[in-house]
Formats: structure tokens, sequence, C-alpha cells
């Protein structure tokens, strides 16, 4: 049961790709990440990430012109790409020549689907502020967010631990399922390259202006319309979570979806914010630098741990109706 994506495979159906995926969405959802395992060999993420770094480095100095960091910029998304491609497809490879190889795609699709490390993570902050306080949530939120932590209070602490979880449903959850059911296991690594790329160098200052705009750009689109199926998502969950009300997070997302600086971010922050009657984003701190982004959402500013609590109850509602999805898409394509 080799899968390509639901536009072709190596003798296979398009449902059979879909429930390689649901497979794997479960694994990720019982297990979560396999970090002794990654401590033998490096996680695919993390190696893209070290290849990105290396072409940061040589490619990417000072003395050169917006131009030429422009050019560079591009070749190293095409490069970057051309590796993904390949180590997908030498993973279908594999899968196909060996006995039940479908093992090997199922497992390579939940390494790269961060659904439960999302959840892990996020919990962590929670947890972090119950036991240490606001520094220990500091430190703790520190590994899922961009901004700087050092003077964050407990709400902001919280707003950024929520407001991650929003995001990264469509990073890490949504988009690789979009880009899996369409393109198989190559366009999952395609996105999760180009993601990568993303979050290292698609940056707006000086350096990475030119350098990462071709990574920034892709990422955009790539993301767009996962970006909106993430909100819808987070709506529908909200029909099914006591604290949460699916009417605020349409009406915040029709308001406020396209206040946010990403042109996708803002989608499922919208959806999170009204759902959960907050206020996230807003002024903050990047690299040194205030940042005074508008307000999503015109709830509470001031969230609490609880909140991460009800937050993490609506992902993991979210995740649950995406899975549901894809199975209703199963019966269909079988029945159809």
């Amino acid at each position: 049961m080799l899968s390509f994506g639901i536009f072709g495979g190596a003798g296979v159906g398009g449902a059979e790709a879909l429930i390689l995926l649901v497979l794997a969405l479960i694994l990720d959802a019982v297990v979560g990440p396999a970090p002794a395992l990654f401590r033998k060999i490096p996680h695919p993420v993390a190696a893209l990430g070290q290849l990105i770094n290396l072409f940061d480095q040589r490619l990417n100095r000072e003395g050169r012109s917006e131009a030429a960091r422009l050019i560079r910029g591009l070749i190293v998304v095409v490069i970057v790409i051309m590796v993904a491609v390949t180590a997908a497809w030498v993973v279908l490879f594999l899968a196909g020549v060996f006995p039940y190889g479908w093992v090997l795609e199922v497992l390579a699709i939940a390494v790269l689907v961060a659904q439960r490390g999302l959840f892990d993570h996020v919990k962590a902050v929670r947890h972090a502020l119950g036991e240490g306080g606001v520094e220990a949530g500091r430190n703790a939120v520190r590994h899922i967010v961009g901004r700087d932590t050092e003077s964050l209070d407990e709400h902001g602490v919280v707003r950024a631990a929520i407001e991650s979880c929003a995001e990264n449903f469509n990073d890490g959850v949504v988009a690789p399922v979009f880009w899996y059911i369409l393109l198989g296991l190559p366009g999952l690594m395609v996105y999760k390259a180009v993601n990568t790329m993303d979050s290292m160098i698609g940056h707006t200052s000086a350096r990475y202006r030119a350098f990462g705009m071709a990574a920034a750009k892709l990422d955009d689109a790539l993301s767009y319309i996962p970006a909106r199926i993430s909100a819808a998502v987070i709506t529908m969950a909200a029909l099914f979570v006591p604290t949460a009300n699916a009417g605020r997070a349409i009406a915040v997302i029709k308001r406020d979806a396209g206040k946010h600086r990403s042109p996708n971010a803002g989608w499922p922050e919208a959806a999170m914010a009204g759902a959960l009657d907050l206020a996230l984003a807003g002024p903050r701190r990047y690299g040194g630098e205030a940042v005074n982004d508008p307000w999503i959402g015109d709830g509470r500013a001031q969230a609490n741990r609880q909140d991460i609590r009800r937050a993490l109850y609506l992902y993991a509602v979210s995740c649950l109706i995406n899975a549901g999805l894809i199975t209703v898409l199963i019966l269909a394509m079988l029945t159809g």
C-alpha cells in the first residue's frame, strides 16, 4: 500500500493514500515524538535546518548587495526543495521494495506531522507557570515562539503559548496534511522544507530581508489555503467545546484575520481568539525591537493558565475533526 497522494500512485488508489495518512495521525497522537530515536539519527526537519544554516553562513554575507542576496536565497530555496523531494522519493522507493513497506511511509508522515508535539510543548508552558512561575514560563514558551520572552509577564506568556498553538495548528498539522493529500509524501516534504526555511531565514530584518524573501513568499503561498481551512476547523471544533463559542470565532475571523502581519497566521489566531473570547497578538518585541501590531479579538488580553487548558482542549478537538474529515473523504472515495 504505497502512496503518492490522491492524484496518482504506484498502483494504488487515492483512498489508500488517505488511509496511510489517518494511520500516521493516530500514531503521532498516541506515541508522539520519539526523542530517543532522534538522539541517534537526525530528525528530518533538523537535518534540513542544518543544511539551511550552512547555506545561510556561506551565502548570506554582509558585504553582498541586496540583489546578490536575493538571487542566492532563491538558489537556496531550489536546492533545499530538491533535497526534500529526493528524500521523499527515497522513502517511497524503500517502501515499495520491502514487504509491508507502507509502514515506512506511515512512520515518515508521523514524524513530519507535529500535532502531539505541539500539544506537549504548549502544555509544558502551563505546567512551567504553575510549578516555577513567570520565569519558568518564559523559558518554556521560548521553545515555541520567535518573539523576545524576557519581558513577558504571565499574561504575555499565556498569550504567546495560545498564539503558537493556533498558528502551528496550521503549520504543523493542517498544511502538512493538505499537501500530503494533494501530492503525497513529496508534497509533505516540500511543505516542511519551505516552512523550515521561512522560520529560519524568512524574516524582515536587514540580514534576511533579501536572502529570505523567496522562502517567505513561497511559504505564504503554500500556507494560503491551509490557513483558511485551519480557521474553519477551529471554528467547527468550538461547537463541541463547552468553553468556546463558534459564533464569536466567525465574527473575529471576519473582522481581524487580515490584521496580522502575515497573510495567513491571522486566520487560525483569529479563530482561536474569538472562540475563547481572548485578545491575541498586539504589541510585542522581536530581536530587541518593539512591534506595535494590532490586537486580534476583543476579549480578555489578561489571559491566564486556565486559558491554556481551554486552548489545548479546542486544539485537541480540532485535530480530531481534521482526522474525521479525512475519514469522511476516504469513505466517499470508497463508496463513490
